[in-house]
């Protein structure tokens, strides 16, 4: 199977959270810029919750690939059906 959409959703709002997170921390002293939305350190907040959902996504995105791998293991494919059944038609 073909790459799972949750590995490329989760890497941006993983790589997107850290940037907020770090620009927050980094201007978290600045009451300037915060003034707006009462003194709220809003992307210090939003990039931590972005990161968390990134890290959410990724994850279920490795374990979907991990478990779709282990499933196309245990199936046999169409070559070994047919020798196991002595090549008859049914």
């Amino acid at each position: 199977m073909g790459l799972d959409i949750r590995l490329p959703i989760g890497a941006m709002f993983l790589i997107i959270g850290a940037l907020l997170t770090v620009y927050g921390l980094l201007t978290c002293c600045n009451t300037e810029l915060y003034a707006k939305s009462l003194a709220i350190n809003i992307n210090l907040w939003w990039g931590l919750i972005m990161s968390v959902f990134g890290f959410i996504m990724t994850t279920l995105g490795l374990k979907g690939m991990q478990k779709n791998s282990d499933s196309d293991q245990k199936k046999p494919s169409n070559h070994e059906e047919s020798a196991s059944q002595g090549g008859q038609s049914h």
